[in-house]
């Protein structure tokens, strides 16, 4: 079941997202997040007012799903970054594309340009679920982080949505 993220949530969201900081490429970070990091992030993304979705199963939080800002900039505005974390043990389930097609489907509605993925180049799964979706890849940057003793390369995804009929400036 997909359902928007509650602060009852945020202990199993960091599970999951502290696993992946310290077992996978996933997360460019070398340290676990701790609780009071997880409630700040959470605040803030409600405050902005961008979608938290969770994948509950079994009873419990095995996945969370969010976008927010590509860049700072006001003329980024029309352009989002999507993050989808899977619990090691449901991987494989089809729960991180039930999760992104909601984000694409609210990002669609809310009128936004172009979604974003940043994928660590070795994860050929993320990489194949996004051409899936429509996800062309625009580029790679090489040697964007150092993790787990070797160079990790970071490739761009892109998905062109409809964006506002007449986007706004300012």
């Amino acid at each position: 079941m997909v359902r928007e993220a509650t602060k009852k949530d945020l202990m199993d969201i960091l599970e999951i997202y502290n696993d992946a900081i310290l077992n996978t490429t996933a997360i460019y970070d070398y340290k676990a997040h701790t609780i009071d990091d997880r409630i700040q992030w959470y605040e803030k993304r409600k405050q902005d007012g961008y979608p938290l979705l969770v994948f509950e199963k079994d009873n419990r939080v095995v996945a969370f799903a969010t976008f927010g800002p590509f860049r700072a900039y006001p003329a980024f505005k029309y352009t989002i970054e999507h993050s989808i974390y899977v619990h090691k043990d449901y991987r494989n389930l089809r729960i991180g594309k039930i999760l992104l097609k909601e984000l694409i489907d609210i990002a669609s509605v809310d009128e936004y340009a172009t979604i974003v993925a940043c994928i660590d180049s070795l994860n050929e799964n993320s990489i194949k679920i996004h051409e899936k979706f429509g996800f062309k890849y625009s580029g790679t940057i090489t040697k964007a982080g150092f993790k787990f003793g070797k160079w990790l390369d970071l490739v761009f995804y892109q998905l062109d949505l409809s964006g506002p009929e007449i986007p706004l400036e300012g």
